[in-house]
């Protein structure tokens, strides 16, 4: 069974619980979300397995007694084959994140730390997790935060699958968002830093 460290809402440890416990209860725990960018200003999307919508390049729960470095490296690998050293992640932000859904019992309280990593010059033997992942969207970040400012309708991609990688165009409704959010307001941060980045190498 999936044990998770919880928090108070200050971020003070208070103990261990289940998975479930935790989501059942609104329990307060850490995520991390994995971003990859690589040398030319390019940003990596993972295409979701249930709805097809672009989202963070990996994303997961922070296991009990495991740091948010170590879940990064553990994250990046199980979901798309890239293994890194989660020691060199980037930390951006700390996002408090809830979200509720009664009618499934289903409550979130977390710490999503969001970080950031170079992909490896030359690398392009992904894998993905197929409950998970189908593939990744591989995004000029400038051109992506355009779009999601609305100053483009759609931008040139790169689509990446196990067995094959296609030109495609993505429009802003192909980012998974909550209902309460916009893709500006959950992207845009992650993308001014890839792009910042990028100036100063």
């Amino acid at each position: 069974m999936e044990k998770l460290d919880i928090y108070d809402e200050y971020m003070n440890k208070i103990g261990t619980e289940s998975r479930q416990t935790v989501h059942e209860r609104g329990l307060w725990h850490k995520t991390v979300h994995c971003w990859i960018y690589d040398e030319d200003g390019n940003v990596y999307f993972q295409i979701r397995a249930d709805s097809g919508k672009l989202y963070t390049t990996a994303s997961g729960h922070v296991l009990a007694a495991e740091t948010v470095r170590d879940a990064f490296q553990r994250e990046i690998y199980e979901e798309i084959g890239l293994n890194i050293d989660g020691a060199d992640a980037i930390p951006l932000e700390i996002v408090f994140w809830r979200q509720d859904k009664p009618q499934k019992n289903w409550h979130d309280r977390a710490f999503a730390h969001v970080y950031k990593n170079k992909l490896p010059v030359g690398f392009s033997n992904f894998s993905f997790q197929e409950s998970e992942v189908t593939g990744l969207v591989r995004i000029n970040a400038k051109d992506c935060l355009d779009l999601l400012t609305d100053k483009k309708a759609s931008v040139g991609a790169t689509k990446i699958t196990i067995d094959k990688t296609i030109d495609v165009n993505i429009a802003k409704n192909d980012f998974l968002v909550a209902p309460d959010e916009t893709p500006i307001i959950k992207y845009g941060f992650v993308l001014q830093s890839i792009i910042q980045q990028n100036l100063l190498v």
